[in-house]
């Protein structure tokens, strides 16, 4: 049984197609996935300048190519705690539109897995009631070999802070 998704904020998502290209990664022993094209670079950990005041997910940056960039623990903006950094641990640089303006981000992670691809039709809508985390900072889910992979809306945990 295949569950058709009418949701207007899934739909947007996928931009029209049936498949979407990820990278999928592990944060806190969860699946998560950002479309491959926001992808800039993958890195080991970087020296991180903390910045006072700054939220508590946002609040260091790095040096990418002679930039200085935000790094985030989106971990936080879920509610997780902050995890020790490991041999595994990575920097996924990914490309944003932030209030129309684009914007580059480095998003901490405990481990990256792969890109793959992600049918729409496997996809579902974050349930309104029983989620730990805020519904609106998850697009959707995505249930791939018997578990479930999570597209987090990163426009809306940014924009929201």
């Amino acid at each position: 049984m295949s569950l058709q998704v009418t949701r207007s904020d899934v739909s947007t998502t996928w931009n029209g197609q049936d498949e979407m290209s990820v990278l999928t990664f592990n944060l806190n022993g969860e699946t998560f996935a950002i479309e491959a094209m926001t992808v800039q670079e993958i890195l080991d950990l970087l020296p991180e300048t903390r910045v006072p005041g700054a939220k508590a997910y946002l609040g260091g940056v790095v040096n990418f190519r002679g930039k200085v960039i935000p790094l985030a623990d989106i971990r936080l903006a879920f509610g997780m705690e902050a995890g020790a950094a490991s041999i595994d641990s990575r920097i996924i640089v990914v490309q944003l539109d932030i209030d129309g303006e684009p914007c580059l981000v480095g998003i901490r992670t405990d481990k990256v897995y792969e890109v793959t691809t992600l049918s729409r039709a496997a996809s579902e809508a974050p349930p309104s009631v029983g989620m730990r985390w805020r519904a609106d900072f998850i697009d959707c889910l995505v249930k791939r070999n018997g578990e479930f992979v999570i597209v987090p809306n990163l426009k809306t945990i940014f924009a929201s802070h």
